[in-house]
């Protein structure tokens, strides 16, 4: 049985539970479903049950990231006959752990960060990386108790849309109105072009919006600098070509290539830099162990080290 999963995201007093309990206020999401809430961090405000549009909600508490585990998961759930469940995550914790607990059949439906708008910058600034790592995969981010005149959307929109361009985000005002950020990015390279040429400095932004958007890139030609990764595991059709990307700090920066499909005559080594011009397709292949961008050379030619090696968004 497939079990919907929600999850809420965000740093103590952030107005996750708020959130969760307005939502299950609402008689167009709660019309008396089995449901569990998971609740992996407590703050200040607590969740009224009987204020709920309809019954059989219940609440189970985790206090350690070492009782967040498949088997307690799924106890919680047999116990209260939950056919759907609500995860108030704790902001301290990698969300990774949360995904590596999740019992068989249980399926993410959403994702939704919640921020304080007061100490959201705070929070950029002193933990990155949880922050990127809470943004990376939310649908929305909410910042709440904004006061109108005093927000700087722009620096609000800059750090999500530095990690994710497909994220809503919302502005909850303290006179209770509610704003979507409609501030265009426009990308930096033509997507019209005969042959989208991808600068150097651009890398880190064009992987991720062919990652997010791998549809309007189906049949584009692209051109672009990248460095070979070539191993005898490797199909004799085909070597992998990227760059090393960095979100947000040093310790996650990871190499992200694509597929290109190309018989390499022994002139490319691992770790070579090259020039590609190549066509991309989404169809499957065993690298990507399901279906992804293949990109099937026009041509490829050597190339020197771009100025700066580690691709960012900045």
């Amino acid at each position: 049985m497939e079990i919907p999963v929600y999850v809420f995201t965000g740093f103590l007093e952030s107005g996750k539970t708020r959130f969760m309990q307005e939502t299950l206020e609402d008689a167009r999401f709660n019309a008396g479903e089995r449901t569990l809430i998971v609740q992996c961090e407590e703050g200040l405000e607590e969740f009224d049950p009987s204020a709920f549009a309809k019954p059989n909600v219940y609440i189970y508490n985790i206090e350690t990231i070492q009782e967040l585990t498949r088997e307690n998961l799924e106890a919680a759930r047999k116990k209260y006959r939950a056919v759907r469940v609500l995860v108030e995550y704790n902001g301290m914790w990698k969300l990774s752990d949360l995904y590596d607990a999740m019992p068989e059949g249980w399926v993410i439906y959403q994702q939704i960060m919640l921020a304080d708008a007061n100490t959201f910058l705070t929070y950029n600034t002193n933990l990155r990386a949880l922050v990127v790592d809470k943004l990376t995969g939310c649908e929305m981010i909410a910042f709440n108790r904004a006061k109108r005149g005093e927000v700087d959307v722009m620096a609000y929109h800059k750090i999500v849309r530095g990690i994710s361009r497909s994220a809503d985000i919302a502005y909850e005002y303290t006179d209770g109105k509610v704003e979507y950020d409609d501030i265009e990015d426009p990308l930096p390279f033509d997507l019209d072009a005969p042959v989208v040429e991808i600068a150097d400095q651009d890398y880190a932004i064009w992987y991720r919006d062919l990652s997010q958007e791998q549809k309007k890139y189906d049949g584009k030609t692209v051109r672009f600098v990248g460095r070979c990764a070539v191993n005898e595991k490797m199909p004799q059709d085909c070597i992998v070509v990227g760059r090393h990307v960095m979100t947000c700090c040093v310790e996650d920066i990871q190499f992200s290539g694509l597929v290109l499909q190309w018989k390499n005559d022994g002139s490319v080594q691992n770790r070579d830099w090259v020039r590609v011009t190549a066509k991309i397709a989404l169809r499957y292949h065993k690298i990507y162990r399901g279906k992804g961008p293949v990109l099937t050379a026009i041509s490829v030619e050597p190339a020197q080290e771009p100025e700066q090696e580690v691709a960012t968004f900045y």
